[in-house]
Order: C-alpha cells, then structure tokens, then sequence
C-alpha cells in the first residue's frame, strides 16, 4: 500500500503555484524597479531603475564625505602655505558648511529609503495581484491611477517634502550647534569648529549670569504670553458681546471703529506707539504735565515698560478676537437663549451656561496657538523697546526681553551662536510640549460635542 502510495504521488505531481508577490519583493529589496520589471511593468521598472541609479550614485559618492563632515567638522584651517617663494593664503573646511552639506545629504537619503520602501511594498502588491490571475496595470494606466485616486497623497507629499527640508532640517542643524563651540570668537574658515557635547548646556546653568538671565527671561516669557492671551481674549469677548447685543445700534460701524487699529500695519502702529509712550517728548506725558500731574515712565523703568507692553498688545490684538468671536456668537441658536428666557435665567446664567461654552468650544484651540505664538512675538518687543531698559544682572538680554529676542541679540549682536541654539531647543521642547497637550486635550479637536 505504501509502496503504491509512493508511486502515485511521484506520477501526480501537484501544480507549484509561483508566489509572484515573494518573488518580485525580494527582487526589488535586491535594486528598486526590477520587482516591476519582474511584474511586467517596464515603463514603471524603467524609471524606478534610473531614480535608484541616482540615489546610488548619492549615497556612494556624496555619503561618505557627509559622515566625515559631520563627524570631523573639517580638518583644515585657513592658514598661509609657502608656494615657491612666497606665502598663499589657502582656504581650510568650512565647519557650518560641511554640517549643511552633510544634513542635505542624509536627508536626500531619507527620502530616497522611503521610496524604496514604498517600491518594494508596490511590487509585492502587484505580484499579489498576478498571483490571484488579475491584470498588471501599463504605465499609462498607473499614471491615471495616481492621477485620480492618489492625487491627495501627491499633493500632500509637496509640502511634506518642504517640511523636511525647510523645517525639520533646520531643527536638527539648531540641535547640532548647540552641541559645538560656534561662537563670534571662533568662526569659519578662519577657525575649525569642534564637537563639545553638553558643555554649553552645563554652562548655561552652572554660570551664574548666563543661569540668572535664562530664569529671569523664561519667567518674564511665560507672564507675557499669558497676559497677552488673556487680556485680547477677555477684551475682544467683551466688546463682541456688546456689540451684538440688541439694543446696540449701528452694529457695522462700531466693528468697522474696532477693527482699524488691526488694519494698519503692526509695524506702523507700534512705532507710533512708540513715539506716543516717549517718557520725556511723548503726548502722553506731555499732557500729564499740562495737568499737573507727574509724568510715567512709560518705556524706562523696568515695570511700566512690561504693562505698555501688554496695553499695546491689547490694542493691537483684541480687534481680530472680537471678530472670530462675533462669527461665533453668531451660530448660537437664538431658541437656546429663549428657552433659558422661559426658565427664568439671568443674564450671567445664559453667559456662563450657553455663550460661554459655545465660544470656548471654537476658541480654546486658537487661544493655545496664539499663547504658542505670543512666546515667540518679537516684532512688538523688538520694535516697542528692544528689550529695554538695560540690565546689568543679564547676560546680554534686557528687562522685556522674551526669549526670542534674546536669541536675536544673542545671535546677531554677540555672536554667541551654541548659547542661542541651546535656548532653541528649549523654546522648541516647551512649545511643542504645550502645543501638543493642549491640543489633545481641547474638545475641538476631539470632535466632540458641546455639552
């Protein structure tokens, strides 16, 4: 019986199906496109062949400078070398631009690792495809696929690729100065610049001044993002819940009268203001002194330069609030408000119960953007006091200068390039950190429902 068995199974082979997907997968791991040509997909293939021609050609060429770049920052210095009979000036690495070079590099790289990916995922689909006896599709047709039904991805992936590259990428190149010695002191080509690891972090701390500045700044930052967010909040939802009230007439010309200050330039208005605040030649102490009464420092002493900062602020800031507020208020349902009438309800009740919610539901993901925002406003600073007044205890940095702008002053006017960089990452970890948690836990976002 075994012996027939045998001989039955050796005369009745059973078809061995070919796994076309394992096939055309482990081909296109071996070099992007021949999965494709595999699946009898040449113009797809072709093409694919000639972008893995390239990013092979990059990585063997272009990746083992950028390594070194990144790795040594350079080797030579300029320095004088004596050719014959006399001295030449000969230009060494440039550090900063062999880090660039290197991070374009390794991110070109990134990209083409995706698309291999994507092609070795594309084969193995197609070969799924012949495997279950359907149609591989032509050129032509694969391009009206993508065409039609993947359009949104490419659309998406333009902008993702300017991400990468004009947002991650600069990211990551703040990240890697702050690890070095890039100062005003020691700057290329005249200089090499060397890989330090956490001594600037420790410095920044350890270091009284730099220490005392950096907590005195942060502290400073977070009020005035808070102070800013608040008071345009409140006075826009304030003056939007008188606009729209009923007995207000002419309701087009006063939100037509509150939005012009947000009409002019910021620029303008806040040099303006500027003038206006002048402690000894500005109209408002001018008028002070008219009516006997003694003159405020408005933009000198430390205190009332930070409050006419926020009034500015609030100025300039509360018109657009009352506007998205104004849209808002105006979806309400008006039966809500009737059958709270019917009920018995005050005023404040409707207010804390339907107005309120209502508002904040819409509102709460754009006030964290905007206190996101205020931590990083430095055109009002820079331009209403530049930082000012001066503080002997601070390191480089003024009594109302914001973190941002003490990156400003630090970069620009002292050269202090590592220093600026580590107070980068910081803004960055504490926004993204605020961002993201805020985010998460707004009812917007959610997409849930006002209750």
């Amino acid at each position: 019986m075994y012996e027939h068995r045998k001989t039955l199974e050796g005369v009745y082979q059973p078809h061995k199906v070919v796994e076309h997907r394992k096939v055309a997968a482990v081909l296109s791991v071996l070099l992007m496109g021949l999965g494709q040509l595999y699946n009898r997909q040449y113009g797809k293939g072709i093409m694919l062949l000639i972008f893995s021609s390239l990013g092979i050609y990059t990585a063997v060429t272009r990746l083992p400078h950028a390594v070194w770049g990144i790795v040594t920052l350079g080797e030579k210095e300029r320095h004088l070398e004596k050719v014959g009979k006399i001295y030449k000036q000969v230009m060494g690495d440039h550090s900063i631009f062999l880090l660039v070079e290197g991070l374009i590099t390794i991110f070109l790289l990134i990209v083409f690792a995706w698309i291999y990916f994507l092609n070795i995922k594309d084969a193995y689909r197609t070969g799924k495809i012949r495997e279950e006896g359907g149609a591989t599709s032509t050129f032509v047709q694969s391009l009206k696929y993508v065409a039609e039904y993947r359009f949104p991805q490419i659309a998406i992936s333009i902008p993702m690729l300017g991400i990468l590259f004009f947002t991650i990428m600069p990211i990551i190149f703040m990240i890697l100065l702050a690890f070095t010695n890039y100062t005003i002191n020691n700057q290329p080509p005249a200089h090499l610049i060397d890989w330090q690891g956490f001594k600037t972090f420790k410095d920044i701390f350890v270091i009284k001044s730099w220490s005392h500045t950096l907590y005195s700044v942060a502290l400073w930052t977070f009020v005035w993002a808070l102070l800013t967010t608040l008071t345009s909040f409140i006075g826009g939802f304030a003056v939007a819940l008188v606009v729209q009230r009923k007995e207000v007439r002419l309701k087009s010309f006063w939100r037509t009268l509150f939005i012009l200050p947000y009409a002019i330039p910021a620029f303008v208005s806040t040099l303006i203001l500027k003038n206006i605040f002048n402690g000894q030649f500005g109209p408002i102490n001018q008028y002070l002194k008219m009516l006997g009464l003694p003159v405020v420092p408005w933009l000198s002493d430390p205190t009332m330069a930070k409050i006419t900062l926020v009034i500015v602020n609030f100025w300039l800031s509360f018109p657009v609030m009352m506007l998205m507020i104004i849209g808002i208020l105006s979806t309400i349902p008006s039966d809500m408000y009737e059958a709270a009438d019917i009920d018995g309800a005050s005023g404040f009740q409707k207010l804390r119960l339907i107005t309120y919610p209502a508002v904040m539901f819409s509102m709460a993901p754009l006030l964290v953007m905007q206190f996101v925002g205020n931590i990083n406003n430095f055109n009002l600073i820079f331009l209403l006091t530049g930082g000012k007044p001066g503080s002997s205890d601070f390191r480089f940095a003024g009594h109302t200068d914001i973190l941002i702008t003490w990156i400003y002053k630090l970069t620009i006017d002292q050269g202090q390039y590592n220093f600026a960089s580590v107070i980068g990452i910081f803004i960055f970890i504490i926004l993204s950190f605020f961002a993201v948690w805020s985010i998460r836990n707004t009812k917007a976002f959610k997409e849930e429902e006002v209750k």
